[in-house]
């Protein structure tokens, strides 16, 4: 038998005692409970991780030997219909509820190495794992079938996807690589249909999502826009506009763009935030944007908030600041 001791950065220590052939897994499994810490990470002595996977003997722990256990927070996802729940860096997802939105991950877990995050479409998941590679399960028609281009989904960076009000809709998943490039999959009427821009798509740093469209932010701080042209992937009326663009925010339909100069240009459907000329005039000096389902709210420099879509979800400026005016 083996003695282990596995101490928190606190101090709390215990010393247990295994077999050399158990699996480091399993210390891990005594720490926790131990502790009553939901997930630990085994860290030697040289800050080096040990693999769970393997037997303490294979990981060369000796008689005597110490360990440190860091706590890893544990991080959920959603589908419309499912959960998943994962630790940074861990080799597992926990999933439930609907199978077929995502809640059954079965048949990926033995490739659910060192997950990093799992971005969700409405009825899917995407794990994006240590080496950059990913990985999905869920509805095909929401993207959990990545199998036509999993040859090129290396090195990825982010993972957004889309999401849709209603079972009849379809999504897709937008990946950034390293090299700015950016590789969708999906349904090609809800933003799989990158191949119309893809030889816009370079030096992407990030993309954010409608019900069924896509936004890049590149480099220069020009936007490229792709899926469907009703939900905002169709920016040919703003184009000009959209220039040192530094962040967007998406409603369901619609996406707000904030420029470095303070201003804020939108498109998309009018209802749903697409169309800012009633407030355009006070948009200035912008600090932040936030969206709701079918409205946008900015905060300018002064303090003030101005909002705009739909006044059921927070676009009557007067109402919301009836409100604001009493926190």
């Amino acid at each position: 038998m083996l003695q282990v001791t596995v101490a928190l950065p606190s101090g709390q220590g215990e010393t247990f005692s295994l077999e050399p052939s158990s699996k480091v897994g399993d210390l891990r499994i005594l720490a926790q409970k131990s502790f009553q810490r939901g997930f630990l990470r085994l860290v030697a002595a040289d800050h080096s991780v040990v693999d769970p996977a393997v037997s303490l003997q294979a990981a060369r722990l000796e008689d005597g030997d110490h360990l440190t256990a860091i706590a890893v927070e544990a991080r959920l996802a959603a589908t419309d219909r499912a959960f998943a729940l994962f630790f940074c860096g861990g080799d597992q997802v926990v999933t439930l509820c609907d199978p077929d939105w995502g809640g059954d991950s079965s048949q990926v877990q033995g490739q659910l190495a060192g997950v990093q995050q799992v971005p969700a479409s409405y009825g899917a998941f995407a794990a994006i794992l240590t080496d950059g590679s990913v990985v999905t399960w869920g509805s095909p028609h929401f993207g959990g079938d990545s199998s036509e281009v999993q040859d090129q989904l290396k090195s990825v960076q982010q993972v957004q996807g889309t999401r849709v009000l209603s079972d009849l809709g379809a999504g897709a998943f937008a990946a950034i690589l390293a090299d700015g490039s950016v590789v969708t999959w999906g349904d090609e009427y809800d933003g799989a249909n990158s191949w119309e821009v893809q030889d816009q798509l370079k030096g992407v740093q990030q993309v954010q999502a409608t019900n069924g469209a896509f936004v890049a932010i590149r480099t220069d701080g020009s936007v490229v826009t792709w899926g469907d042209p009703d939900l905002g992937g169709n920016s040919s009326r703003v184009q000009d506009r959209l220039k040192g663009v530094q962040q967007i925010q998406a409603t369901d339909r619609a996406f707000a763009a904030f420029l470095s100069d303070g201003s804020v240009v939108t498109w998309g459907d009018p209802d749903y935030g697409g169309d800012s000329s009633e407030v355009q005039d006070r948009l200035k000096s912008v600090q932040q944007i936030q969206a709701s389902d079918s409205a946008f709210a900015a905060i300018l420099a002064d303090g003030s908030v101005v909002t705009w879509g739909n006044p059921a979800s927070g676009g009557d400026t007067s109402a919301f600041l009836a409100h604001f005016a009493y926190v």
